[in-house]
Formats: C-alpha cells, structure tokens, sequence
C-alpha cells in the first residue's frame, strides 16, 4: 500500500470549503427571517427559485460514494453503466407532473403527511419510522466511507476529517435550516464540477489528450455496445439500467423527503416543476463527467490497476490514489478534489439531518402536541437537527467497527426505498386501496426486500465463486448511483446458480421495482378482500387519475367510473379563478399546523387573483389537485 500526502495548500483549499460551508448557514442564521419559524427553518419560507432548488436536488443525489464509485466502475466494468442516463427521462417527468404538483398543492411539509391524508394515521407514522431507520443507517456511512479512503491513501487524518465535516455538517444545518442547506448546496455543487472537471483535464493532458484516452479504451474494451439481453440477473443490460433505473430514480426524485422537502420550498408549483426540469441535464453531466474520468483513469493505467498492483485496498480508493499520482506534482489540486469529494458528504449529510428534523417534528410530535407555540417548535427543529448531527457521528464510529457489515449497512439502506416508492404508488394511482391493504404492502415489501437483500449477501459470503450478480447490495435514494462499487468485485466467470441462489443474484438495479411492485400487489390483494375503499371516501386531492387522464377525451361520467367512483374534477387552467376546497378528511394535526387550511374558509368559496403558491403561513387554503398530463 503507497502512501502519499498532502501539501500545506492542499490543507488549505479543504478548510477554506468548510469555513466558507460554515459561513454561508451563519449567514442565514443571523439574516432574513433569521429562521424563527418553522416554515423559515424546514421549508426555507417556500421561497426559493428553481436554480439553486435543482442545484441542491442534484448535490443531495450525489454522494461522495457516487464521486469514488462511478469512476470505479467503468474502470472495471466499461461504460455500459452510462446507459442509466436513459432512465432519467422518466425518472424525472413522472415526479414533475404528477407527485409534485399532488405534494406541492396539499400543502405538505413532511411527504408523510400524504399517508395519512389517503390512508390513516397508523400508514403514516410506519412509513416516517422507517424512512428515519433508512436515513440513520446511512449517515455514518455517507460520512465514514470516504474519510476512510482518505486515510488510506494519504495518510489524512481519519477521525480528524470525520469530526470536521460532521460538525461543520450539523452547525449550518441546525443554525441556518434549509435555506442554508440549500444554498451550500449551491456552492458544494461548484466545487464539485470544479473538482472533477480538473482532474479529468489534467488526466486527459498526461495520456495525449481526450483522442487518445478514447483510443486506449476502444483497445482495452472498455467502450461497451448496448446490451438488449432482457435477462433480469444480468448485472448491468439496457433493460435493467433504462427500466430498472427509472424505479429507482422514483424512489428518490418522487418520494423521498430529502428531495420532496427541496420541491416543497419553492416558491410557486411552477418553480418547483422547472427545478426537476433542470435536474435533467444536470445529472447527465454528472454521470458523464464521472464516466470519464473513469476512462482517463483506464488510460493511465490500462490492466495494471492500483488495486491489482497492490497500491489500494478497495476499489473506492483508486479514484483518490488516481488523483493523488496525476495532480501530486500540481500543489492545491489534489486538495480541491478532495473538496469536492467531501462537498458531497456534506450535501447529502445536511440534506439528511433536515429531512429527519422535518418528519420527526411534524409527523412524530406536533400532531401529539397541537398547543406548541412556534417558537417552542422552532427551537425543537433546531435541536432535532442537531441531535441528528451528533447520532451522525456516533453511526460513522458504529461504521468504523462494522468492517465486512459496512456492506450490509448500505444494503439496508437500498432495501427501504422501494417499499416505500410502492405505498405512494398504491395510494397515488389505485383509488380502490384501504389502509389496511397499504400497511399489509408495506410490510410485505419490506419483508421481500430484507430477505433478498440478507440473502444475496449472505450466499456471496457464504460461496468462495462470486455470483453473477456482483454488485454487493441493492440501492436507491442517495446511494442509487455507486455505492455498489465501494465493495466491487468482478466475476470471474458466471456459475449456473438454482433455486434460491438464482433468485438472489436477481440485478440490484430491479430490486426498487420488485419491492415497490411487491407492495402494489399485495396491497390491492388485501384491499380486495378487506373491503376496497368507496369512492365517495377517497380525498380527491390525494390521487392521480391516470386512467382518465390517458382518455381524456370520454364524457366526465365515465371518467369518475375509472376514477373508481372517486368524484371526477376539471382541469382550472386560469389560476385566478381556481375553486380551493376543503378536503373530505384532514390529516391529524395538520390544521393545528396551519398547513393544509383556515378552517373558517368556506368549502367553496372562490378566492381571486390568489397565486397557486401555498408558501404563506397567515393564510392558507385546502387546495384541489386537477388533473395534469404527461
């Protein structure tokens, strides 16, 4: 193992990110509405601009894992990874057009509250609970992982960088709330492009230029056609990355709070759409920028990489090795790379401890205690933020003890997202679902995913010949893109696998849409012969009438009976005569927080020249979700 070390500037260039990180949350700490209230604190005041709203969306979805991971894997496996790209189309539009505009209108603050608004209060807490065990298990990773390959290949001191940045991490978060968060984002995206940007110039500069790079790839078969196999245990194929990403991609720009939380702090619906808009090309740079530096780092060391050389350990040390060998004769590079790998454990560790501080807040304790001034429940958010920042750390030290469970940690985090994809889906698109069926989906989606995550594990620890699946755990939500390859290992060859050992090798990139389908089935089953919900009982505000959205052209009668019988609603399309209603069932404690409506509204009363934008918190109306159309 060679180690190399850091100059004087380098260390320079790494505080200055956190001092300047630092500065931006004191900023809007002691500036503006100076967060003292909840809507300042957890929701920005809903008043951001789609730019730094997207730019914060994309920051959150890219992790330092992704930054290390990418590169990892195309160096290993070629570019056929790029396909996933394709998946992004989908994986964006569904979420504009249909749960933003469903979210943004009901008013939500935590994407749970939707649980109870179409379920009962019983689904919302059971989907809050587990998104907050998804979320923690994951923060001591997002932040330990990388300080670990820090430290292994420049000598940078572990715990020392593990302290900085979660404490850097968790002051901002808990003094400046999204605001902050959103606006480090902003700069961390920066650093981010600039980091990668450079040591792909740099790179690309030593082999002969980017001609050259694409040249030696072609020669080391690193340049992958498309795959058409529909093979579903085929790692990677253009079906399981084009389909199977889309799944995943829901599951993180459609319904997890951390991004949900971004959509809701825009200033009008029509902002929040444009910032998922301007995700799109973003993150194809993202994964391009990472595609290629994983192919100037082929042409650097063709066959002869860093981990077969016996220079890395692991797989997710080769980019920092990598780096360190190009830019060690260039004082300051090697330190804003390392920025901008340690940009994305911020990003997504800020994002992390104020979606948690949001659902624990609205969903675990102002519906139990509606009398809470908002001053008492601004100053509890900030706490909760910061008790979040100091479990952080004491899960990046659990992290550090797991060794080979480091893998099962992250597989943990993967297996929840694509339940909790299904429950929305169920309540979303099927009108007929009761709560009773939402739960029982829940959990037997839970259930499937622990058992084929646990057990593909289990069998590759188990077996000495890797599985044709030799990605060590299932992803979605911020780990969706990498965190397979932290723990990479290439097949040797492909053995015949049966029975139970077969369905374990199923693609990590299916696993979002098994469990998330599981959870569908399973919940209509139950629904069936439970008793389906009446139409009449449904909120109409909380479905998405797809059936009769596609024939949009039948008489409105017929489209209530697609609708289920749910009461069938024209699209308004001038905004100043939009008919605001009172929904036919209020999620618990929702009024006490003057989110979702004024109660002495009348149910049909016509408001004029009222913008669609629900950021006020004096005056708020129930809001009706019509229709939209892809």
């Amino acid at each position: 193992m060679v180690q190399m070390h850091f100059s004087t500037l380098d260390y320079v260039i790494f505080a200055l990110l956190l001092l300047l990180s630092t500065g931006i949350g004191l900023y809007y700490a002691f500036s503006g509405g100076r967060q003292q209230t909840t809507q300042e604190f957890l929701l920005a005041d809903r008043s951001m601009h789609f730019l730094p709203v997207a730019l914060s969306l994309l920051a959150t979805f890219q992790s330092a894992v992704a930054i290390l991971g990418v590169p990892a894997e195309i160096y290993t496996s070629g570019t056929e990874y790029w396909f996933l790209g394709v998946s992004y189309i989908l994986g964006l539009l569904i979420p504009a057009h249909i749960f933003i505009p469903i979210f943004y209108r009901l008013g939500l603050t935590s994407v749970y509250q939707y649980l109870e608004l179409r379920f009962n209060t019983a689904t919302r807490i059971c989907g809050t609970v587990t998104f907050i065990f998804q979320m923690v298990i994951y923060m001591g990773v997002v932040l330990y992982a990388p300080a670990l390959a820090l430290n292994a290949v420049t000598g940078f001191d572990l715990w020392g960088a593990v302290l900085a940045v979660g404490l850097v991490c968790t002051l901002y978060t808990a003094l400046g709330g999204l605001k902050a968060v959103i606006w480090t984002d902003v700069f961390q995206t920066v650093v981010m492009f600039a980091g990668q940007l450079t040591v792909i110039v740099v790179g690309a500069w030593r082999v002969g230029g980017m001609g050259e790079v694409w040249k030696i790839a072609q020669e080391g078969g690193r340049i992958n056609g498309i795959d058409f196999n529909p093979d579903p245990f085929e790692r990677h194929t253009f079906w399981t990355l084009a389909f199977g990403g889309i799944f995943m991609m829901l599951a993180l720009y459609g319904v997890n709070q951390a991004q949900v939380q971004r959509y809701l702090s825009s200033k009008t619906e029509k902002e929040a759409i444009k910032s998922c808009y301007l995700v799109f090309p973003c993150q194809q740079i993202v994964l391009a920028l990472g595609c290629v530096m994983g192919l100037v780092m082929y042409a650097q060391y063709r066959e002869n990489s860093p981990l077969a050389s016996g220079y890395v350990k692991m797989p997710d040390q080769m980019v920092l090795y990598f780096v360190m060998d190009v830019l060690q004769d260039l004082p300051g590079l090697p330190g804003l790379f390392v920025a901008c790998l340690f940009s994305g454990s911020l990003s997504t560790i800020s994002s992390a401890f104020n979606s948690l501080a949001t659902v624990t807040m609205e969903d675990l304790i102002k519906p139990y205690f509606p009398s809470m001034t908002e001053k008492k429940a601004t100053v509890l958010s900030k706490l909760l933020a910061l008790g979040y920042g100091i479990v952080c750390l004491g899960m990046a030290y659990i992290a550090s003890q797991m060794g080979s469970v480091l893998q099962a940690a992250l597989s943990i985090f993967g297996m929840v997202g694509g339940p909790l994809l299904g429950v929305f889906c169920l309540g979303i698109f099927f009108p007929c679902a009761n709560s009773v069926g939402a739960l029982s989906g829940l959990l037997a989606g839970l259930v499937m995913a622990f058992w084929i995550g646990i057990g593909s594990f289990v069998s590759k620890s188990s077996s000495s010949v890797p599985s044709v699946n030799t990605t060590a755990f299932p992803q979605t939500g911020n780990v969706t893109m990498t965190a397979m390859t932290t723990l990479l290992t290439t097949a040797a060859t492909k053995p015949r696998l049966s029975g139970l050992n077969k369905f374990y090798a199923l693609s990590y990139m299916w696993y979002s849409a098994h469990n998330s389908t599981t959870v569908v089935i399973v919940g209509l089953l139950v629904s069936l012969f439970t008793g389906p919900t009446k139409g009449k009982d449904v909120n109409p505000d909380t479905i998405f009438p797809i059936l009769s959205s596609l024939l949009f052209f039948l008489p409105d009668k017929y489209k209530e009976k697609l609708n289920c019988g749910v009461p069938f609603r024209k699209r308004v399309t001038d905004r100043n005569s939009q008919q605001y209603q009172k929904p036919e069932q209020e999620c618990n404690g929702c009024k006490a927080n003057g989110e979702l409506g004024n109660t002495e509204s009348e149910e049909s009363e016509t408001l004029e020249n009222t913008e669609l934008s629900n950021h006020s918190t004096k005056q708020q109306y129930y809001h009706i979700v019509h229709e939209t159309a892809l």
